[in-house]
């Protein structure tokens, strides 16, 4: 390994693997491409300024889950900068541990590690589901960041820019960080996380559209991937003027599991305010088993405004509420105050209850209150709501100076022995409450006002609106079939045509502008594409599935010995030669009416021939799977397990199938594709 210390620098220098920089240095102006160990910076009171120069870990023509290294580790000291830099193509841009006070200035760190992602446009797959809930061990290292803080005191970052990668920015047990006016959007997974990190200041930032878990009009699940992650015991960070749109969540609260465990702690005393949580694709603010003040956000747009499960001792005041599912949403929460809202056309506005029975791996009922109830609902303002106030199972309500119109039910309950109801007026509510911060308090853009179907991920994420895109809408219900395209590009439209097509018997159109639908007929469904060219830049779409008629028999066992012991007989789960392998859900649909929850099983055969190419057979499983090929055992996983990827090369010519499945109980997934290529793309990172 090459190793440079650097104990004085005379004019800009160049950077080499390895390097070690314990000066105050100006980097020259280059493109770097570097790889393996990573250039460390460390001692006190040092400078880097790169001066524009770029560290290139992987060029674009690599795939996203295959960058790797760390471009620059900053390995203790204080009064560190780095300016001016351009990191891609890395798995950590920045990795900084041990720092007391750390400048990140001007700094564009973007396409990072990222997990390929395996749900469809019709449906979901649970191995992207993300789990942060764990990094006792640095478990949250295994994601990768732009930019990766580990007890840092005292920081400043500013003016920097990570978009395209999985996390922009991660801060560990790090307090006293300035995070402002930065761009950390169009991320897979994060914005910014925050893991036992308190007393941090993050202001007039970008987080908009760091998604995953989204088919507009078909399901709106999120991932757990938001714009602001706060996790295990953050406390007393301030949140204010940001816009945090299109995410999976605006703002994702979790209290940790210290006190999932013993009832005491939490995610506290934490001020959001004035922020922007439109459009996200499940909570525009997700605050559980804390005490937070939410204050002056606009909520716009989403399947809740706010979902407080758990809170305690928070105040929900002035913000603007619209257009979403519930605005307030509430599950055995104590002590409450929700104050001077406006809730304009949310189907819900605020709903309270309490279940009778909490789960009982959870350690947090057996040493805190978890009743609902002490709310003080005041000065509120609902506007065209269907229902104003649902209560359940709740006590100790004031409800009181609230003013509505247009609202088809202010109140539904059941009984409750302490409900105090003051006057309500039916004036003329404002649009908006003075209070909350005009739009250009935040740093908005065009694609922040869109409404959700703006959301487009694809296998590698979100799509930035920056390129042209060709995207799939769906399937024609026709005996011919024929898919429907929409062309994506930024605004105002430009100009495509179409530069070649592969199987395809008819286009609708073979030019136009961005926003044009297309129907294509392919001559085949096994094997065809469409490429299309706008400003010299190439956008496609091909279909590659070969013919497989899958005979699929199911079966129930009591014997976990004996899978396949009894053959279900219902003719509700009998099924005609199918074309795909594909099952995802909770309870059974209704197609496979008869079929149990738990506890039973599927044998699939079929035949494929396949040209010449390289080809892998994938699957993916919840519980268990094994598959033969020609009568080998090519994939073997059969331990009972949550949604995991296996592969298995597959040769040109002519093979014989057997699938068998196992279904032990939760949920039930079960993929089976023949691709092309020996690429391994296994996700993202498991729970570990």
């Amino acid at each position: 390994m090459l190793l440079l210390v650097l104990a004085l620098a005379q004019g800009p220098i160049e950077l080499r693997p390895g390097m070690v920089i314990t000066q105050s240095v100006v980097i020259k102006t280059k493109t770097y491409h570097l790889s393996g160990a990573p250039i460390t910076i460390r001692g006190d009171s040092i400078k880097v300024d790169f001066g524009g120069a770029t560290l290139l870990g992987s060029g674009p023509e690599v795939e996203p889950d295959q960058r790797r290294d760390t471009a620059i580790v900053i390995a203790g000291g204080h009064d560190i900068q780095i300016l001016n830099a351009r990191i891609h193509g890395y798995r950590l841009g920045i990795l900084a541990r041990g720092v007391e006070r750390l400048t990140i200035r001007g700094s564009d760190v973007s396409d990072t590690w990222k997990p390929r992602l395996f749900s469809l446009l019709e449906h979901e797959s649970l191995v992207d589901w993300l789990s942060f809930h764990h990094n006792e061990k640095d478990e949250w290292l295994r994601f990768g960041a732009a930019i990766y803080l580990q007890d840092v005191k005292g920081a400043e970052l500013r003016g920097n820019v990570a978009v395209g990668g999985m996390n922009g920015l991660m801060l560990v047990r790090s307090t006293g960080v300035v995070v402002r006016d930065n761009n950390f959007s169009f991320n897979s997974g994060l914005g910014i996380g925050l893991y036992r990190s308190s007393d941090d200041t993050i202001v007039h930032n970008r987080l908009d559209y760091n998604v995953r878990g989204y088919s507009h009009g078909r399901y709106s699940r999120g991932q757990d991937s938001a714009d602001l992650l706060l996790f295990e015991q953050s406390c007393r960070n301030y949140v204010a003027f940001n816009s945090m749109t299109h995410g999976g969540d605006g703002i994702f609260l979790w209290a940790g599991q210290t006190t999932m465990d013993s009832g005491t702690g939490g995610a506290n005393d934490n001020v959001f305010y004035g922020n922007d949580v439109s459009y996200a694709t499940a909570n525009g603010i997700e605050v559980t088993f804390s005490r937070n003040d939410i204050i002056g956000n606009r909520a716009w747009g989403s399947e809740y405004g706010v979902w407080g499960g758990y809170s305690f001792g928070t105040r929900i005041a002035a913000n603007d509420f619209r257009g979403n599912r519930t605005g307030i949403a509430i599950e055995h929460g104590q002590n409450n105050t929700i104050d001077g809202n406006l809730f304009d056309r949310d189907s819900t506005a605020i709903r309270l209850w309490a279940d009778s029975i909490q789960p009982s791996e959870w350690g947090y009922p057996k040493h805190h209150d978890t009743r609902s109830h002490s709310y003080w609902i005041t000065g509120n303002a609902f506007v065209g709501n269907h229902v104003g106030l649902r209560v359940r199972n709740t006590q100790g309500v004031v409800f009181e100076r609230n003013r509505a119109n247009g609202v088809d039910s202010v109140l539904r309950w059941e009984p409750i022995p302490d409900f105090q109801v003051g006057a309500l007026n039916a004036d003329t509510v404002p649009d908006r409450r003075d209070t909350v911060p005009p739009p250009d308090s935040m740093p908005a853009s065009e694609l922040s006002r869109r409404d959700r179907s703006a959301i487009i991920v694809d296998e590698w994420g979100p799509y930035d609106w920056q390129s042209p895109k060709l995207w799939l809408l769906g399937r024609d219900s026709s005996e011919v079939p024929r898919y429907r395209f929409v062309v994506l590009g930024p605004q105002p439209p430009e100009r495509w045509r179409l530069l070649v097509s592969r199987g395809v018997t008819e286009l609708s159109t073979t030019r136009g502008f961005s926003g044009d639908t297309i129907l294509v007929t392919p001559s085949a469904r096994d094997d065809w594409s469409v490429t299309l060219v706008s400003r010299g830049t190439r956008f496609w779409y091909s279909r590659f599935q070969p013919q497989i008629d899958w005979a699929v028999r199911f079966f129930t066992w009591t014997d976990s010995s004996n899978y396949f012991e009894h053959v279900l007989e219902d003719s509700a789960i009998s099924v005609p030669p199918l074309p795909r392998l594909d099952y995802l859900w909770y309870r059974p649909p209704p197609r496979f009416r008869g079929l149990p929850e738990r506890n039973w099983s599927l044998r699939a055969t079929g035949t494929v021939t396949l040209p010449r190419g390289t080809y892998s057979l994938r699957t993916i499983s919840d519980d268990a799977v094994r598959v033969w090929v020609d009568s080998v055992l090519a994939i073997d996983n059969w331990t009972a397990h949550e949604s995991e990827v296996n592969y298995a090369p597959l040769t040109p010519g002519t093979h014989n199938l057997r699938v068998e499945y196992r279904q032990v109980d939760g949920w039930v997934e079960l993929r089976v594709e023949i691709i092309r290529g020996s690429a391994r793309n296994f996700g993202s990172p498991g729970p570990h």
